[in-house]
């Protein structure tokens, strides 16, 4: 098992998933429901999947969770060119 408070790449998803959400209050109200529920729950994904595989029993099954993780980056990273395709954001942001 990990400590995966440690795990530099655990702490630096934590850091996105503040910005994230940050980003999403600009995001326009009725998508709450919609592209900004979906944008918050990839991005808790990422720093939980990391988490559940530190707890696993084994290399394997971290490598597993990382994988998870890993893919919840592109589904993110999906939703996010999305939102510049839709001009809901501020292409800065």
């Amino acid at each position: 098992m990990h400590n995966f408070e440690k795990l530099i790449f655990w702490q630096k998803s934590i850091e996105l998933a503040k910005e994230v959400y940050i980003i999403c209050a600009d995001l326009p109200k009725d998508e709450k429901f919609g592209l900004i529920s979906k944008i918050k729950r990839s991005i808790v994904s990422i720093p939980s999947n990391i988490a559940e595989g530190a707890g696993r029993n084994n290399d394997r099954e971290f490598y597993h969770f990382l994988g998870i993780a890993n893919a919840s980056s592109f589904e993110l990273q999906t939703q996010f060119i999305l939102t510049r395709e839709l001009n809901l954001l501020n292409t800065e942001k």
